[in-house]
C-alpha cells in the first residue's frame, strides 16, 4: 500500500468512531449557518467573490429544480370507451386523460444550457494550440512574444471595434472573418446563405467560442427568419443553431447542418 494511504489502511481494520454519522450530520448542518455568518463579514474583493459563487450556485440549484418540473397535459383517450359509466350529458364529450410530463420547452432549454445537441458531427478533432494560433512578436527589438495571431477562421458582430494594436492580444485578421454560412436543412434537402448571429459552442474550448473561432463541429448560431420557420405558438424563429461541418480555413466559406 502506498505510504500516504494509512488513514484509509486505519479505518479498514478498525472502522470509524462510533458516532461519526451523527457528528458528520450536526457538521452539515453548522456549515450553513457559518457560510451566512461569513457572508455578513466578508468584505471587499473577497466579499464579491463569495456573492459570484453563492450566485453560481443558486443558479444552478434552480435550473435542476426547473429541469424536474412537471407540468400537467391533456391528451385524447387511446380507445372511445370510458372506463366507468359516464351520465347522458357527458356522452358527447371527448373521453380525456391526464399524465404528468416535463414541458417539451424546459427538455429544449435544458438541452441548450448543457450544450447537447443531436448533431451531425458528434466527435471532432481536437486542434492544438500551435495549430490555432501564430506568435507574433512584438517591442522596439522583437523581443516580446506575447501577441497571437488566430490563423482560423473568425466570427465578429457587426458593431466590433479593434483594441489599440499596442494593447491587442489576440489578432483577429479581417481576411479570415466570415459573416455568412451555407446552412442546409435537413428536412427540406435544400441549402441557403444565413446570416451568423454568433459562435455559441466550439469543441475545442469556451476561449476559442467568446474569441468567434469557428472550425470543424462548431455550433454556431443563424438568422432563419427568412426561411418563415415558426414555433408551435404561430411566432416567427429569428435565431436557430447549426453545426459547422468544413474546414472554413480551407474551403474559404462556411457549410454547417441545421439542428431540427
Amino acid at each position: 500500500m502506498p505510504q500516504n494511504e494509512h488513514i484509509e489502511l486505519h479505518r479498514k481494520r478498525h472502522g470509524r468512531q462510533l458516532d461519526h454519522e451523527t457528528r458528520k450530520r450536526k457538521k452539515e448542518a453548522r456549515e450553513v449557518h457559518k457560510r451566512a455568518e461569513y457572508a455578513k463579514k466578508a468584505l471587499g474583493l473577497k466579499g464579491k467573490m463569495f456573492a459570484k459563487k453563492r450566485h453560481a450556485e443558486k443558479a444552478l440549484m434552480k435550473k435542476t429544480i426547473a429541469m424536474h418540473e412537471e407540468k400537467e397535459q391533456k391528451h385524447k383517450a387511446d380507445d372511445g370507451a370510458p372506463q366507468n359509466a359516464v351520465p347522458a350529458y357527458l356522452l358527447e364529450r371527448d373521453q380525456v386523460d391526464r399524465a404528468k410530463v416535463l414541458s417539451n420547452t424546459i427538455k429544449q432549454k435544458r438541452k441548450e444550457k448543457a450544450g447537447k445537441w443531436e448533431v451531425p458531427l458528434p466527435k471532432v478533432r481536437p486542434v492544438a494550440e500551435d495549430e490555432m494560433f501564430r506568435v507574433l512578436k512584438s517591442g522596439k527589438r522583437g523581443k516580446k512574444s506575447w501577441k497571437r495571431m488566430i490563423t482560423k477562421v473568425t466570427f465578429v458582430g457587426p458593431g466590433f471595434t479593434r483594441k489599440p494594436p499596442k494593447y491587442e492580444r489576440f489578432i483577429r485578421p479581417t481576411g479570415l472573418r466570415m459573416t455568412k454560412a451555407h446552412v442546409t436543412h435537413p428536412e427540406l434537402k435544400a441549402t441557403f446563405c444565413l446570416d451568423i448571429l454568433g459562435v455559441k459552442k466550439n469543441p475545442n474550448g469556451a476561449m476559442y467560442s467568446s474569441l468567434g473561432v469557428i472550425t470543424k463541429g462548431t455550433i454556431v448560431e443563424v438568422n432563419v427568419s427568412e426561411l418563415g420557420l415558426v414555433t408551435p405558438g404561430g411566432k416567427v424563429v429569428w435565431g436557430k443553431y447549426a453545426q459547422v461541418t468544413n474546414n472554413p480555413e480551407n474551403d474559404g466559406c462556411i457549410n454547417a447542418v441545421l439542428l431540427v
